[in-house]
Parts: C-alpha cells; sequence; structure tokens
C-alpha cells in the first residue's frame, strides 16, 4: 500500500486509485468491438487469462532443475512475501500446473480436464489454489487481465410480462459480449481478432447464450423484426467483469457437504422458486443461475476435496470438463468457460482410483502432485516463514534449530537408499545440494530410485510442515513460561519426540521408524554442535581467509604446472602438495581424487572472477570444512580441555571467550551455555581419549 492514509477521505482516495476507472462505468456493444479489435486478448477464453496471469507477475528460470519459477509463487509480491513457496518439488509442481493451463489455453486437451491436485495433508496444495484465486481476482482488475459481460436494459418495455424488478438483467453467466453475435458473424470477427493477437493461443468462442440470455434475444429480435443492431443498440449495456470469491463472481470453492445432503443443484443451479409465480416453471427466467459452475464461469472452479463427493455426484464434472457443459434438471444444457481445479488427499485418492466405475472420470482428470518438499533447509524457510508472519514471542532461536526440525520432517518423506555406501541423512544432505565428503552421490539416479519405491511418489506421505510447526509454536511457548529467552534443537527434539504419538494423521506403525530418525537428527546435530564449538575454541575467520588464499595459489600453480613464491624468502618454489593434502584429507578426499577436486574449487573460483565476486573460502562450503578442521588440528594443542569437563577448571574469561566466540556464530549467550554444555565434554572427550 502505498501513501499514508490518515482520514477517511485519505482511505476513500486509496479506494478509488485502486478500483478500475470503468468498472461502474457501462459502454456500448459498439464500443466492445472497438476496444476488444484493439486489444484482442480481452476476449480471451478463462485457460488463456489464467496462463497469462501466471507471466504477468514475473517468472523465473531455475536452469540446475530445468523448472520456471513463478514470482507470485516464489516471491509472493502482492502480500510482501507472506505467501512464498519453498522447495524444489513444489516449484516442479506449480510449473506442472501451469503447464496443463497453457496447454489448455491452446486447445491441446488439458482445458477439457479436471485439474487435480494430489498430496498428502499440509502439502501446501489448498494454500496454492488459494493464492491462485487471489492473484486472479488482482488480475482482473488490471488493464492487462480485464474482461467484459454485458446486461440487458429496457425489457420490459418491450416484455409485456417482464418483472419491473427484472428490467435490467445481468449476464446470468457472466458471459462475453461477442456471443451476442451470431455464430458466422461472430467467427468473422474472430478471424479479424487472431490477425492482430500476439499470443502463443487463437481466440476461440462457439459458446450459445445462456437460456435465459437466449430467451431475451428472441423475444428482442421478433420485437425488432431481426433487426440485432436494434436489440444491442436499444438493450445491451456492456459492463467491466471483475473476479471476486467473496461475490461468488468468476470464482467458485466448491466443498463437499455431508452425503446424505448432497444435492446437484448446489453445483448447476436450481428453480428460483421467488419467480415461478411470476413467470411459470418451464418459463428460463425462473431458473436461479447460482449454483458453482454458474458462478465460476469466466474463471477458476475451485473443488475442496474432490474425490470425498459420492460416485453420482461426480457424474457432473464429466460433462463440465469433456463437454463444457452443465445439464440442470429439467433445463436445457448450459456451455460454461473454466478452469477446473480439484484438490484431493492420498486415501481418497487410491480409493477412487480402485473403483472400476470411476474409470471416466478419472480419464478425465490431470493429476498433478503437490509433496511435501524434501530439501530441509527450504523445509526451514516454510518455519521461518511462519515465525515471520506471527507476533513470536521476544525469544531467539539459535543456529540449526529449525534446520534440525526441517531435516526430521525430509526424512520422514524420502525413501530409504538401496545403496549401503549412503545413508538415509545422507541422501536428504544430498537432495539439500550438499556434497559429502568425498562421497560420489549422483542425486538424479537417488531420485529415480526414490520414484520407483514410493507408493505414488517421494514425497507424498510423512510428517507435514504443520505438526512440526505446531511443535516449534509449542516449544516457543513452554519456553516463555519457563522464562527461557530462547530456543535450541533440543528443546524443538524434546516437542516434536513427546507428541508424535498424539497426532492423528501419523499412523500407528510409523512411529518406532519415527523415534529413529529423531534419533539420527539428534546425532547429526551433536555433529553441528561440535563443530560450533570447536569454532568457538579455535577458529579464526582471518586464518582462515589466509590459509585459503594460501591453498588457491598453491592450487592455481598445480594446475598450470607453475611455480608459487614462498611467502618467507620470497622465492619460486613447486606448489606444496604435503600443506594441500593437509586441507584435503579433512574432506577424506583420496589421493586418486585429488585432482578432481582441486579442479572443481579452481572452477568456482573462475566462475566467481568472471562475476565480479572477491575470493572467500567462507562461501565455498566444502573448501571452508577442510580449513576450519585444519585449524582445529593445528591449534587444538593450545586448548585447555580439561576446563570443557570440569567447571572447577575453568575462569570465567575463558569461558566468556568461547561463548563470545559462540555468539559471533549466531547463538544467544544461554543457547551459547547450553551448546557449550552440551557439546563441549564431547569435543574434551574425543580429544582426551585421541
Amino acid at each position: 500500500m502505498t501513501g499514508e492514509i490518515e482520514t477517511l477521505a485519505d482511505l476513500s482516495k486509496h479506494y478509488k486509485d485502486s478500483v478500475p476507472a470503468d468498472l461502474r462505468e457501462a459502454k456500448s456493444f459498439e464500443w466492445y468491438l472497438e476496444e476488444v479489435y484493439a486489444h484482442p486478448k480481452i476476449a480471451r477464453n478463462a485457460h488463456q487469462r489464467v496462463a497469462d496471469m501466471f507471466d504477468f507477475y514475473g517468472t523465473r528460470y531455475d536452469e540446475d532443475a530445468g523448472v520456471v519459477e513463478y514470482l507470485m509463487a516464489s516471491e509472493d509480491p502482492l502480500h510482501d512475501g507472506e505467501n512464498v513457496f519453498y522447495g524444489r518439488e513444489v516449484h516442479e509442481s506449480i510449473h506442472e500446473f501451469v503447464n496443463k493451463v497453457k496447454s489448455g489455453a491452446r486447445g491441446l486437451g488439458p482445458e477439457k480436464r479436471i485439474k487435480l491436485l494430489l498430496g498428502p495433508v499440509g502439502s501446501g496444495k489448498s494454500h496454492f489454489d488459494w493464492i491462485s484465486r487471489r492473484y486472479f481476482e488482482d488480475y482482473t482488475m488490471s488493464d492487462e487481465g480485464r474482461m467484459y459481460t454485458f446486461r440487458w436494459t429496457n425489457l420490459g418495455d418491450v416484455i409485456r410480462d417482464q418483472d419491473p424488478s427484472d428490467d435490467v438483467v445481468q449476464s446470468p453467466m457472466n458471459q462475453d459480449p461477442l456471443v451476442l453475435l451470431p455464430q458466422e458473424q461472430r467467427d468473422v470477427v474472430i478471424e479479424q481478432l487472431n490477425e492482430n493477437l500476439d499470443a502463443p493461443y487463437t481466440i476461440r468462442n462457439d459458446q450459445a447464450l445462456d437460456p435465459a440470455s437466449e430467451f431475451y434475444m428472441d423475444r428482442l429480435l421478433a420485437h425488432y423484426d431481426d433487426d440485432l443492431e436494434e436489440v444491442v443498440a436499444n438493450h445491451i449495456e456492456v459492463i467491466r467483469l471483475v473476479a471476486s470469491e467473496n461475490k461468488r463472481q468468476c470464482i467458485e470453492t466448491f466443498e463437499p457437504k455431508d452425503k446424505k445432503n448432497q444435492d446437484e443443484t448446489e453445483l448447476t443451479g436450481d428453480v428460483n422458486y421467488s419467480k415461478l409465480a411470476v413467470y411459470g416453471e418451464s418459463d428460463p427466467r425462473a431458473f436461479d443461475y447460482a449454483g458453482a459452475f454458474c458462478n465460476a464461469n469466466r474463471g477458476i472452479f475451485s473443488g475442496e476435496e474432490l474425490l470425498k463427493l459420492q460416485r453420482e455426484f461426480l457424474y457432473d464434472f464429466l460433462h463440465a470438463s469433456q463437454e463444457q457443459t452443465i445439464k440442470p434438471k429439467n433445463n436445457p444444457r448450459i456451455d460454461i468457460d473454466q478452469v477446473i481445479v480439484g484438490r484431493t488427499n492420498m486415501p481418497e485418492y487410491r480409493e477412487k482410483k480402485g473403483d472400476e466405475k470411476m474409470e471416466a472420470f478419472n480419464d478425465r482428470t490431470k493429476r498433478i502432485d503437490f509433496p511435501y518438499v524434501l530439501e530441509y533447509e527450504q523445509e526451514a524457510e516454510i518455519y521461518r516463514k511462519m515465525l515471520r508472519n506471527a507476533d513470536v514471542p521476544d525469544i531467539h532461536v539459535e543456529p540449526h534449530t529449525l534446520e534440525m526440525s526441517g531435516l526430521f520432517g525430509v526424512l520422514t518423506r524420502i525413501v530409504e537408499p538401496d545403496s549401503d555406501t549412503i545413508s538415509l541423512v545422507q541422501k536428504a544432505k544430498a537432495y539439500n545440494g550438499e556434497l559429502d565428503d568425498g562421497d560420489d552421490v549422483d542425486v538424479r539416479k537417488l531420485r529415480e530410485e526414490g520414484e520407483k519405491k514410493a507408493d505414488i511418489a517421494e514425497g507424498m506421505d510423512g510428517v507435514s510442515a504443520r505438526f512440526i510447526g505446531d511443535e516449534i509454536a509449542e516449544a516457543i511457548m513452554d519456553a516463555t513460561h519457563r522464562g527461557r529467552g530462547y530456543l535450541s534443537p533440543l528443546s524443538s527434539f524434546t516437542h516434536l519426540e513427546e507428541n508424535l504419538e498424539n497426532h492423528g494423521s501419523i499412523p500407528e506403525e510409523n512411529l518406532e521408524r519415527y523415534h529413529r530418525y529423531l534419533e539420527m537428527v539428534r546425532e547429526e546435530y551433536k555433529e553441528r554442535a561440535i563443530e560450533d564449538v570447536r569454532h568457538a575454541l579455535a577458529y579464526d575467520i582471518d586464518e582462515i581467509r589466509r590459509q585459503g588464499e594460501k591453498y588457491m595459489d598453491h592450487v592455481m600453480a598445480y594446475i598450470d604446472d607453475a611455480t608459487v613464491e614462498d611467502e618467507l624468502t620470497g622465492r619460486d618454489q613447486d606448489p606444496d602438495e604435503k600443506f594441500l593434502r593437509a586441507v584435503e584429507e579433512k574432506l577424506n578426499i583420496p589421493e586418486d581424487r585429488k585432482d578432481d577436486f582441486r579442479q572443481e574449487v579452481s572452477n568456482w573460483v573462475s566462475r566467481r572472477a568472471r562475476e565480479g565476486t572477491s575470493f572467500n573460502p567462507q562461501d565455498n562450503d566444502r573448501l571452508r570444512r577442510a580449513l576450519e578442521r585444519k585449524l582445529w588440528e593445528d591449534k587444538k594443542h593450545n586448548i585447555n580441555f580439561s576446563a570443557l569437563v570440569s567447571a572447577n577448571e575453568l575462569d570465567d574469561d575463558e569461558r566468556n571467550a568461547w561463548i563470545d566466540a559462540l555468539v559471533d556464530q549466531g547463538y544467544s549467550r544461554d543457547g551459547a551455555r547450553e551448546v557449550l554444555e552440551f557439546a563441549g565434554a564431547e569435543v574434551a572427550k574425543t580429544e582426551l581419549e585421541g
């Protein structure tokens, strides 16, 4: 929102500025023809308009994943990033959904299919559907997304039995004004539109007028001796059409009711009983176009938990999708134009998939899998977004807390690898984009293996981000009640472990396995905590940079078969192989793989140089870890390890120095004390025994 709003006048001005100028201004049919000739996209169908909407808010191509990211999902510009989606798998699903819509825009077939978002509970499919509807509303408010419909006026002047309250009637189905033209004339107009159209699709419109509008057209043509020009001049006004879910206009959400109370009229409309006494039962003016398919015309139909509907009730979707018509009880067929989106969870999908009587319905759906996130750092961003959007108490979230919670979630969602050379945690790290120490990890092969072994697809079951987010929230409130100003991985582990059994969506047969996964995450956190403590005890950022620069100087000389200047004497010397191997061995890189690693870091430095980015070993995770471990080996003999085991041997200055170093890494002071207590003894024990 731009500008200050201090008074009612400011609010009124802001509202007027945000509403299209022509929203309430009626235009003539002649004006509409001129406008649509100048801007053919105005006459787009629903699939074409929705497809253009996704591009309108911006795109970004992810070369590594081969996926188009749509900024309305990856950045959420309308809501300042409040509804951002994370994870490669999720953006792949969104990309697939948009491709289905774009294929439908070109008339390739998906326009006659239900786009069925299939995923486990809490995977984000409903939220994506919701945000698509919000952006469609905004898009139709813009000049690029505008669309128009028409209304009949002065009907009582010609149709003598017309109810005075119906003297002005908006097109019941919000149809495009082009449907007022007979098909032969309409085809001529559309042909000219397509000649001027700059789009990957063509404009098409072979819809018939809805029954009520057809009734008015027939009566008026009879009055004017079949002079269509007189009809549209005297009785047609063109008006701007803006999608609004609250007004049930061009967007409709449909939720299944109790099976005993399901009624097809909720979808297709019903008799308007208040008009029966006025017009009679068979009169099309006595029909109420209030069904969900009627309200969604020209936009988006969203079916929540679609497969929970009874089989007979789903038959209405067959004609709606394939024939793009609806058939209300005791009424003529009505043409519809909308993107039909359904959402369903796994149990309902499995039930309907095995039902032979559902074959026709299944054939008319395009399934889009919407899995959980499988990169634990991206999963952590979901929790970070949750905290960012909430009124969180004044509490410090310690390093690794959200990432380790995310790692637990991912472990429950991925398939155990077949290979004995890679563990489940290593697989999760590979999915996260981490390169394991010296291991050959083919991520593509891992994904293919996971897809084959999974029931439907990898990431389609496991623990939801919603459950983990709830436990993080509980841990925060518990810390607040206890007067603790920080949230650590240890406290989040405790809440997760205590509440696994209490969560209704977690099958009992999975509990033992999930507890085992929590122990794996504890071990992973212990390793990271140990690294942090080592960093606090011995690491020096400046020294790591110096060692990193030295390593790269010797690597470049090794690759170029050149010499390097000695730091002390200034004389040229051969690359220091002993120093190079001392660094590389900290990553368990064997002798026969050293050339590959050296070339890898050399390429990384060269790429950054081309981008204008200076060398910093902290930016390369593998090189940083190797240098830190070497620095630890160089300095650990100066550390009082016994003081880590016995607080009596530790003076305050020494402890405070270590705590300060941990604070520099992002810990709170209390959190630093906890991690020092948790991992410090482990570090000391390892070194003293070694």
